[in-house]
């Protein structure tokens, strides 16, 4: 199988530009490789270097050696964007707009026709579950509603990778199960989403296979089913095992 996203010793290393201060790796040596219709979780705790790794993807952060390819290309080489759908932790939309409206403006950037625009504008709503609110403002929804409404814009563009950064931060449970849903509902049409999370529940219920960053290395990677028999244990207990953490009380 050809991976639809490969990262082969990626480094990334800011430098420091204060006198006498060592330079930071943020990731170090990392290999990875997510296939076609897989759901996978990028797991690692605050600092572990996931979202600068997705920002590589993205073309924001450039790798300081290594590479990272997606659809086989080199992200330093012109892709596909059209073929990613994006969503950011933190997410900002004009909250003067309805659902429809900011969609409508994502889709002319995507250069699709009226007739498909509304086609994806009715198919996202009803998949995100927000066909009810499509004609309110923005700033009216709640925080999961709104979270929601961004990934319908990462769908917009009908993508074949869906990048997602901590798509449940900040949501309380009912808004967690929603988002979760939607990937399993997203995972059954065959999509492919790559995505970081701190929520081990969810991922350990959705996702394919699981790689688990700690201080920019990779620490464990496999499928959710294998890691907890090597390690015995659930997802959470093989998480802090991986990480080094060892509770004193």
């Amino acid at each position: 199988m050809n991976a639809i996203l490969a990262l082969e010793n990626l480094r990334v290393e800011y430098r420091n530009r204060e006198w006498g201060r060592t330079s930071r790796v943020a990731v170090d040596g990392l290999n990875l490789e997510v296939f076609r219709g897989e759901v996978f979780g990028f797991l690692g705790p605050n600092g572990a270097g996931k979202t600068t790794t997705l920002n590589v993807l993205l073309g924001f952060t450039p790798a300081s050696c290594g590479a990272a390819y997606l659809f086989g290309v080199n992200v330093r080489e012109p892709i596909a964007r059209r073929r990613i759908g994006y969503l950011p932790e933190l997410t900002y939309y004009y909250k003067f707009l309805t659902a429809e409206e900011l969609l409508r403006f994502y889709a002319r950037i995507f250069h699709l026709s009226s007739a498909e625009t509304e086609r994806r504008i009715d198919a996202v709503l009803a998949l995100v579950e927000l066909q009810s609110a499509r004609r309110q403002p923005i700033r009216t929804y709640s925080k999961g509603m709104q979270q929601r409404v961004g990934l319908a814009q990462a769908l917009i563009n009908e993508p074949e990778l869906l990048i997602l950064d901590e798509p449940t931060s900040g949501l309380d449970p009912l808004g967690r199960m929603k988002v979760r849903t939607i990937i399993q509902r997203l995972k059954n049409e065959g999509k492919t989403v790559f995505f970081s999370s701190h929520e081990l529940g969810e991922v350990e219920t959705v996702c394919d296979r699981v790689a688990i960053l700690h201080q920019g290395v990779l620490k464990a990677a496999g499928r959710v089913d294998d890691l907890a028999r090597q390690y015995q244990g659930n997802l959470e207990q093989v998480f802090l095992k991986v990480i080094g953490y060892h509770d004193n009380d």
